[in-house]
């Protein structure tokens, strides 16, 4: 078991991460606070996991909320149905939420905990790949809106998250790929080394085996967890963990999140950006078809299909929380492992880096 502090000041918190820790007794020592619990989870996940959080938990005699799944419900409904289970618990300010599920329960969980009666505790139990290497560090929690990917929400810190890599083992296929855009994102922002490790350990990745998967969360995570600390509030730097994400979101949003998992987006968006990149020549030339292959091999889309008109999903883009007076901002790559924001890049430019990858 290996633990990662985030290093916050007084809302600092630790990421454990390890093969089999829901079980763990000794992996919630200290975790937990001295009041109610509630476990927020949907109906996917619960008949895998619920059971061996039970019995981890079993004194704490937790209460168990079940949310539909998918990215459709991460909605206000369904952040409202978490308040009021709330209040008919009669919840008070020292309730702990226990977001058991992927990145959906964690956020919207997340943002129940910011908003009842002005922030309680909530701990991150990510089950997905997608969860544990990104959304369930750092504090961003939200729900989206018809205009828009994430845009109503808050900055909530956990009081800690537990990333269990054996709950992979139980992803569907599609979801276990999906989740390998986020862990490329690192490589290609921050870690040129991890990224080469990740073109090298392609079978052992796919093949789900224990040590690679222990490696790439763990790795990740400290990536997450060290930008985080440096810029809690997206002030500058924390903006470049938002590679590919600009064309991601609006790709999911356009499709109303019904044709791509969020890592599927967000991967033909990284190459969108990294086609831009070269563009611009920022970055070496070459770059974008080796990240393209690295997607192939994953089993991840590079294309925008056909259908979706490029000016639409430029419009999309004009809603991004990356935007300063109405200036897009987009995250690019001056070499593999060096990212930088930019908000040069002419509607035409970005156009035609779209266009390239259909």
């Amino acid at each position: 078991m290996q633990r990662i502090e985030v290093e916050l000041g007084e809302r600092s918190y630790p990421v454990l991460v390890g093969d089999g820790l829901l079980a763990m007794q000794q992996a919630w020592t200290g975790l937990l606070p001295d009041a109610p619990l509630i476990i927020v989870s949907n109906p996917t996940v619960a008949p895998l996991y619920m059971e061996t959080l039970r019995t981890a938990l079993t004194a704490h005699e937790p209460r168990e909320l079940l949310l539909p799944d998918g990215e459709q419900h991460k909605t206000l409904d369904s952040w409202r149905s978490i308040l009021d289970f709330l209040a008919d618990a009669g919840a008070g300010r020292d309730t702990c939420l226990l977001a058991l599920g992927g990145g959906v329960i964690g956020d919207i969980c997340g943002f129940a905990a910011a908003s009842w009666m002005r922030g309680i505790a909530c701990i991150q139990v990510p089950t997905t790949l997608l969860a544990q290497v990104d959304s369930s560090v750092g504090g961003k929690t939200g729900v989206n809106h018809p205009a828009g990917k994430n845009l109503v929400g808050a900055f909530h810190q956990p009081r800690a998250v537990i990333a269990d890599t054996r709950t992979l083992l139980t992803l569907p296929e599609r979801e276990y790929r999906a989740g390998l855009a986020e862990v490329i994102k690192y490589g290609a922002i921050a870690d040129a080394a991890f990224l080469d490790w990740l073109e090298s350990a392609t079978a052992e990745i796919l093949a789900r085996e224990s040590p690679a998967l222990q490696r790439m969360v763990e790795t990740s995570i400290r990536h997450k967890a060290d930008i985080v600390a440096r810029d809690e509030r997206e002030g500058g730097l924390r903006a470049i963990l938002n590679f590919g994400h600009s064309f991601g979101h609006a790709l999911e949003s356009i499709t109303a999140y019904r044709v791509f998992l969020h890592g599927e987006a967000v991967a033909i968006g990284m190459l969108i950006a990294s086609r831009l990149s070269e563009a611009r020549g920022l970055c070496p030339a070459g770059f974008a078809d080796r990240l393209r292959q690295m997607l192939q091999a994953c089993g991840l889309p590079v294309t925008v299909p056909a259908d979706i008109d490029t000016t639409a999903l430029l419009g999309r883009m004009q809603l991004d929380k990356k935007n300063l007076a109405r200036q897009r901002r987009l995250v690019l790559l001056r070499a593999p492992g060096q990212a930088v924001v930019d908000s040069t890049s002419r509607d035409v430019e970005v156009a035609a880096s779209i266009d390239a990858c259909r």
